[in-house]
């Protein structure tokens, strides 16, 4: 019966589940009641769990309509109807100081649907089934109740310098999502909300030194810990961290769905066997997900009491879902090499857009790409065109799993903060992620599945906001992707000059088309050719499919590879991946070796002595004259670094970082330290400032401001 009634309200939140409802009622002798009703005929009920689950398909049926007319069981005092401003929250009995830093602090004063129906419904003290769609306050939704429940059980909290007095090894709330940066995100919203109280909020999620965090929380305190399944369920099995919740209050789980999907569900039921028992110890649990498949409610029905919860359901069914609403625009490419150019020229006529009619908003793109080499070969072509010149571009971020989450997180604040911008990512920012102002998702190359280009079209059009999706195709890929994204109104759109235009390097296109294809020829002549060849072997591994078979990559491949770069001969696959991925067969593979290149084998982007080989991160030493992106000096990081005059973007000294030179001038001994000594990327002096030169161009030595750092088709 619970698994049922889960389904059918996830399926039919409308009219004709009244109807059916009603014949359900009128068969079996039920009526409808409200909320406070039906939670006392329950609490009063001393029969078996089965007849309390007997209940459950008119109970959630019934919740909205009891919702419209009534909200009682929260206290003495009844409110005739759903709470919508913040600044109304104490009525429901939530802390001022709460009130107070949502809406002074945070500048919040309407709720969202989400927000009103699930934290009305929460703070009434029930377990909750919410299905909501990402983007619409869910964050908040779950930690206002959290919170107040906290305060409620001890009011000593309220007091800031109770901070002192928090204990790792009694943890109040657990929060987890499936994603590092959703995780960091629910913990800045917890730390705005509690900034004015004695609680402490945590954060552990993979990509991050275990020990530093353990560190933290036992040198700190937690009372509420935000993290993922994975992190999560190696802090509690870890006998020697101390970290333990034996008076848990609350339990959430965000993006249920997504947890399940990536393959976290015996990590979670693992981490409920650290958990005391709900017999044991009363908590409240809430659990979000933007679907209800089946697995949500089996995960669903071993969470909550299934004899006092709420199913409620915020998605709007008049209201059409973001993959119906935004525009969605096909551009089919000649081939592979055309992509880079279409991403400039979408670029170049969005800002021109904006420019003319300031009413625009300005161009802030999020680029998907399906893996995480070409993500990093795409941020560094970026980054080296016109397009994110320090003077007259925009800046260029990246995202992927491949850096470490300081430096995911350190991105994605800097993306979200950014009023216009290109964020090249995968798909670890696909679901979940906030990033205000999104006006383009660009997705490059076939999607996984549908679910997963739905997914990333999210980031744009958040809470009614206008957006638009681009998806860009090649022509072999044009089949395939009808049979995976079926049913959705993408139209073709033919405005992108450069996207049909058959590159041939070293012959010159004419145009404004010919300038796109210059800049990216350009870009790569600076990007070390091992992050092609990763790239190439990155989309061999892609999902194949009856569309779209491993001779149409290797031929796209082959073709960017030659007449996209200029490359003699095509990136080398092993004997043994060929055979692993059966490709020993298919035609234009070059199976074989590629040498090791002179260019690679001498510390690129290392400057000298000690950097890693072939990396981007200066290791100890720098050296004079480190080649290219080099440089290093004491563990300069990416592009930092560059010990003497490491030429072009090195420079860098003592532990210059992403481009911040600093230390005996950037640039080469032109003329005696050109470009100044000093000075990271946004101006910061680092080093010797500059006044050794004879002509020293810049006297701060930075690269200021750029931060590099339904028809279907």
């Amino acid at each position: 019966m619970f698994k049922a009634s889960l389904q059918r309200h996830a399926r039919l939140g409308h009219a004709v589940a009244r109807r059916q409802i009603s014949a359900l009622s009128s068969t079996r002798g039920l009526r409808f009641q409200t909320l406070a009703q039906h939670t006392g005929r329950l609490s009063q009920s001393t029969g078996t769990q089965s007849i309390s689950l007997r209940c459950l398909s008119q109970r959630l049926y019934s919740q909205s309509a009891a919702a419209a007319q009534t909200y009682d069981d929260a206290g003495p005092a009844s409110t005739p109807r759903l709470i919508t401003k913040f600044a109304d929250l104490d009525k429901l009995g939530v802390h001022p100081r709460l009130v107070e830093a949502i809406t002074h602090g945070m500048k919040y004063e309407d709720m969202t649907d989400v927000q009103s129906k699930t934290i009305n419904a929460a703070l009434n003290g029930v377990d909750l089934v919410a299905q909501a769609k990402t983007g619409t306050g869910k964050t908040l939704a779950f930690l206002i109740p959290v919170l107040q429940r906290l305060l409620a059980a001890e009011p000593d909290l309220v007091d800031k310098y109770k901070r002192r007095s928090a204990r790792c090894n009694d943890v109040k709330a657990i929060l987890m999502s499936p994603t590092r940066e959703l995780a960091e995100q629910i913990g800045v919203e917890a730390r705005k909300l509690v900034a004015n109280t004695g609680i402490v909020v945590q954060t552990a999620v993979g990509g991050t030194r275990k020990r530093e965090a353990l560190f933290k929380m036992q040198r700190e305190g937690c009372h509420i810990l935000v993290a993922t399944p994975g992190r999560l369920k190696d802090i509690l099995t870890d006998s020697y961290a101390g970290v333990a919740a034996p008076n848990l209050k609350a339990f959430v789980l965000d993006e249920a769905d997504r947890m399940l999907d990536v393959g976290f569900a015996d990590d979670i039921q693992e981490i409920l066997s650290f958990l005391p028992k709900i017999e044991d110890v009363d908590r409240q649990t809430l659990l979000f997900s933007a679907t209800i498949p089946r697995d949500v409610v089996h995960l669903a029905k071993s969470l909550v009491k299934t004899d006092n919860f709420e199913f409620v359901q915020t998605i709007d069914q008049n209201e059409a879902p973001t993959h119906e609403r935004i525009p969605q625009n096909l551009v089919i490419c000649h081939g592979y090499e055309n992509y880079f150019p279409t991403i400039l020229e979408l670029a170049d006529k969005a800002r021109k857009l904006h420019d003319s009619d300031p009413e625009k908003p300005p161009f802030k793109a999020i680029v998907f790409f399906s893996n995480t080499a070409t993500v990093q070969f795409a941020n560094e072509v970026i980054r080296s065109t016109p397009l994110a010149d320090r003077r007259s571009g925009i800046p260029v971020y990246d995202i992927h799993s491949k850096l470490t989450q300081p430096q995911r997180t350190k991105s994605a604040e800097a993306f979200r903060r950014a009023k216009e911008g290109i964020l090249i990512s995968s798909d670890v920012t696909a679901r979940g992620m906030d990033f205000p102002g999104v006006t383009h998702v660009i997705q490059i190359g076939l999607p996984p599945d549908r679910d997963q280009y739905i997914h990333r079209l999210g980031r744009t059009g958040r809470a009614g906001r206008s957006g638009e999706g681009w998806l860009l195709l090649a022509n072999e890929e044009v089949d395939e992707a009808r049979r995976r994204l079926p049913g959705l109104p993408i139209k073709p759109n033919k405005t992108v000059g450069v996207a049909q235009v058959a590159v041939t390097h070293g012959t010159e296109a004419q145009g404004e088309a010919g300038k796109y294809i210059s800049d990216v020829s350009k870009a790569y002549e600076e990007v070390p050719k091992s992050m092609f060849r990763q790239t190439y072997h990155a989309l061999l591994g892609q999902k194949f499919g009856r569309g779209f078979r491993a001779e149409d990559v290797i031929s796209l491949l082959n073709r960017w590879c030659q007449q996209g770069m200029g490359w003699d001969e095509v990136p080398a696959i092993s004997p043994n991946s060929a055979r692993n991925r059966g490709l020993t067969r298919v035609r234009g593979i070059r199976i074989g070796h590629d040498p090791v290149e002179e260019e690679e084998s001498s510390f690129r982007g290392s400057g000298g002595f000690g950097g890693r080989f072939g990396s981007r991160d200066g290791g100890f030493g720098g050296g004079s004259g480190g080649d290219r992106r080099g440089g290093g000096g004491f563990g300069g990081d990416r592009r930092g670094g560059g010990g003497f005059g490491g030429d072009r973007r090195g420079g860098g000294g003592f532990g210059g970082d992403r481009r911040n030179s600093g230390g005996f001038g950037s640039r080469s001994f032109d003329n005696s330290f050109s470009r100044g000594g000093g000075g990271g990327d946004r101006g910061r002096p680092r080093g010797f400032e500059g006044k050794f030169s004879g002509r020293v161009d810049r006297p701060d030595g930075g690269r200021r401001g750029q931060g590099r750092s339904s028809a279907s088709f």
